[in-house]
């Protein structure tokens, strides 16, 4: 790299003049990840994405192809997308955007002509496993906020992917906080196949100039003593239910202060109970569940207040109304205790104090001392909505919130958030009021406070929102604390987590070479198998002189200038490429297995897509959930899935296999897992009969399988004997049938307060129309078998109130 006249900016044939300030640090970084498989650390607000754009720019220099960069949310993503069509010198419909709001089609052009594809990691996973893009020709792939790399993540997925299908691959991964100690690291770097760790700290002289102190203060706040009675109320329920699972003999302690990890624990000895057919395992797990719903309650009104318990016992009533509702939130909303602590939270008009403290912090940082913006940070989307209402009648406040919807708060989509970001920015409002969404990587404006309404537990977490301040200026940051509650040992847990991750990266750059030996031990292995024919940078670099050879790899400072546009030897074109896995496979020794998009929850079309002779195709399946040929359709259930059938739903077991035998000569019920008959309080004889029917009234032939992986060989079995052994096409047809006037009938009243099939057939035979159905009293309602006055009360609530639009 170089800079211009006045040494302020990289110069590079790839970037834009006079737009990368030129910082050593990133310079330095760059070059270590150009030369191998990185993991790059580096304080939030330092710019992690400059040097992925860095590597970027003289990867496509040197190697052409094209660049990946995966983030985990769609906001972050169209951030990067600004930042990289500003910074590199190409046409700007060169870099694209994906994500979910891009149609799959849309997607395999837009891929063809991309040099940049900039996207959320679940859209290329599905792209990936659905054979509509190849990683061949991809010359640097980086994740963002690559922590995530653990368990299912996508990450993991596409990493191992992309080690296998790439001619040229480097991984860049970015974090700055990867881990809580080296053995969380190691596993984000194993899991992406990185061998290779650059580290960079506040307290490295040439990244101090570009921060500054950053006040940290932990205020404590005394919860009123009526809260405090509200909780008391609660706890002892707490203490009801935690003794009943003493004496299961699953727990050793009943105290109501009792750690997650206890209670996870005990989850797994009732596990054990289940697979041993033991009923004290089902009625334990329900009474488990009981108590994780009353733990979360605790702590909402001791660290939020009255308001958001409120919200959240409402949702929770209202799911007890529901069909199929579990009994553990029936038993919550009927016991007497519950019900008179929720009487006096409904009767407490007082404020919980965070809200008047958080109210003061935020005038004296926007009067007192000038300052132009604020973040308040909270764990729950209801805090959200309350502190909204709360402050905006002092100040111009703002939420920001997640693209989910949830009872009582709609989402923001992602026009949304990108038009409150550019607002906070531009000064259009004060104070941003945001859950988790705004924690990784944003561009959130530099802050003058950052508020944590409460204390996270998880010093990543922790990490991510302080850096939303001291980048430019000195910042503030203020974590308030209910006193005697959660709130306390959350926050000493996250800060012994965040003082252990500082250290741990500090040691990381005194043992770089003993991580990185690790990593060539076991990471790249993982990958690089004999079967790819492939070396990793790390590799080859090894068998040209070891750790020497690899120091002569690494590019210098100066490459960044010294690469022409004209160029050489790297310049010149090179013949095109096959594409071996994006649609249109024609090999007669492959296997085409079509999946339904929903099924993409499970594993089953991800272990497939990485098999050799197999392709994947995913559509919108409107009948079965996998198509092995023009005859065979596949309508996949777990066990607790098939038994769900049998006891409600909107759509059972028998339309769905009929509707496969309408349209498919074979149709086949996959049953997936143990325990069928012990699972549920069914009765076997009514399985049986299940399973009778479906076999000799429709025909299907019922299998079983232990798991994701035994389905996913079973699957595979029968696509090669259709499509190999019986020499038959691929086929997808049919449809859902569609609803009789009847069923539609059925339905809408099945609709009213989720009171299900069997009532609303009941209560269509007794009044004979919907219309009589919903203009009858509760008292003729109550005349119905099967309904009670829980219930009456309900259908008469929905069908009576007035409807208040959310907008109101």
């Amino acid at each position: 790299m170089a800079a211009t006249d006045q040494q302020a900016y990289v110069d590079h044939p790839m970037l834009v003049p006079s737009v990368i300030e030129r910082r050593l640090y990133q310079i330095e970084l760059a070059g270590d990840a150009q030369s191998d498989h990185t993991l790059v650390c580096l304080p939030t607000g330092l710019g992690k994405t400059t040097v992925s754009l860095l590597v970027t720019a003289q990867r496509l220099q040197q190697h052409g192809g094209k660049s990946v960069l995966l983030a985990p949310t769609k906001p972050l993503v169209q951030q990067h997308a600004e930042f990289y069509r500003m910074a590199l010198d190409i046409p700007d419909e060169e870099v694209v955007v994906f994500t979910g709001e891009v149609r799959p089609d849309d997607r395999v052009s837009l891929w063809q002509d991309a040099t940049i594809i900039i996207a959320t990691p679940q859209v290329i996973e599905n792209d990936l496993v659905g054979s509509r893009i190849s990683l061949a020709d991809v010359t640097h792939l980086t994740f963002d906020e690559c922590h995530r790399a653990t368990g299912d993540y996508a990450y993991c997925y596409i990493a191992e992917r992309y080690h296998a299908d790439a001619d040229e691959p480097l991984v860049t991964g970015m974090s700055a906080s990867p881990g809580g100690d080296s053995e969380e690291i190691l596993t984000v770097c194993q899991n992406l196949g990185l061998s290779n760790v650059a580290v960079k700290g506040e307290g490295d002289s040439d990244v101090d100039e570009y921060t500054h102190d950053t006040e940290v203060e932990w205020k404590n706040v005394q919860v009123p003593k009526e809260i405090l009675e509200i909780r008391d109320g609660m706890n002892e329920v707490v203490k009801d239910r935690l003794e009943k699972l003493k004496q299961l003999g699953v727990l050793k302690s009943a105290r109501v202060d009792i750690s997650r990890k206890e209670l996870f624990a005990a989850q797994k000895e009732l596990q054990k109970l289940i697979r041993n057919d033991q009923s004290e395992g089902y009625k334990g797990m329900s009474v488990h569940a009981e108590v994780m719903k009353l733990k979360h309650a605790v702590e909402v009104v001791e660290s939020q207040g009255v308001e958001s318990l409120i919200a959240y016992f409402e949702r929770l009533r209202n799911e007890a109304r529901s069909s199929g509702a579990s009994k553990a939130s029936q038993r919550l909303v009927s016991e007497p205790k519950i019900r008179e602590a929720m009487r006096k939270a409904r009767e407490y008009d007082g404020l919980h104090p965070k809200l008047s403290q958080t109210r003061m912090l935020i005038a004296e940082t926007l009067g007192i001392k000038d300052g132009e913006r604020v973040i308040v940070f909270t764990e729950y989307r209801d805090t959200a909505e309350t502190l909204v209402e709360f402050l905006s009648a002092h100040f111009s406040v703002r939420k920001f919130v997640g693209q989910g919807d949830r009872e009582g708060s709609d989402g923001m989509t992602q026009k949304e958030q990108q038009e409150t970001l550019d607002a906070f920015r531009g000064g259009e409002f004060e104070v941003l009021v945001s859950t988790s969404v705004a924690e990784e990587g944003l561009d959130v404006p530099e802050v003058d406070l950052v508020l944590f309404y409460e204390p996270v537990p998880k010093g990543i977490r922790s990490i991510q929102r302080k850096g939303r301040t001291g980048r430019q200026a000195e910042g503030r940051v203020v974590v308030l604390i209910a006193k005697n509650t959660r709130d306390e040992a959350f926050f000493w847990k996250s800060r012994q987590e965040e003082s252990k991750m500082q250290d741990e990266l500090q040691k990381l750059k005194g043992i770089v070479a003993d991580i990185e030996t690790e990593l060539g031990q076991h990471a790249l292995s993982e990958f690089a198998s004999a079967e790819t024919g492939k070396e990793s940078a790390a590799v080859k670099a090894e068998a040209n002189g070891g750790s020497e050879a690899k120091k002569n790899v690494q590019p210098a400072l100066t490459d960044f200038a010294e690469a022409k546009k004209e160029g050489g030897e790297d310049d010149e074109a090179e013949p095109e490429k096959d594409v071996p896995r994006a649609g249109g496979i024609e090999d007669e020794d492959v296997v085409e297995i079509v999946a339904d998009q929903r099924e993409l929850d499970s594993t089953i079309a991800r272990d497939l897509s990485k098999r050799d002779g197999v392709k994947i195709r995913l559509e919108t399946l409107e009948v079965g959930d996998y198509v092995l040929s023009d005859r065979v359709v596949v309508e996949r259930k777990s066990v607790s899935d098939f038994l769900d059938t049998l006891t409600g739903g909107d759509r059972s077991m028998f339309e769905q296999v009929g509707d496969a035998a309408r349209y498919y000569g074979r149709p086949v019920v996959i049953i997936e897992g143990d325990n069928l008959y012990g699972e549920r309080n069914v009765h076997p004889n009514a399985i049986r009969g299940a399973l009778a029917s479906l076999a000799i009234d429709f025909g299907a032939s019922v299998l079983r399988t232990e798991d994701q992986k035994d389905t996913a060989d079973l699957l595979q079995v029968i696509a090669s004997r259709e499509q190999q052994t019986e020499q038959r096409e691929v086929r997808v047809h049919g449809k859902k049938t569609k609803k009789t006037l009847t069923e539609q009938q059925e339905y809408v009243v099945a609709s009213i307060a989720d009171i299900g099939p069997v009532t609303s057939r009941a209560l269509l035979a007794d009044f004979g129309t919907v219309e009589a159905v919903m203009e009858a009293t509760e008292a003729e309602l109550m005349e119905v078998k099967g309904v009670g006055k829980v219930t009456a009360e309900r259908i008469r609530e929905v069908v009576g109130s007035d409807y208040k639009s959310k907008q109101n």
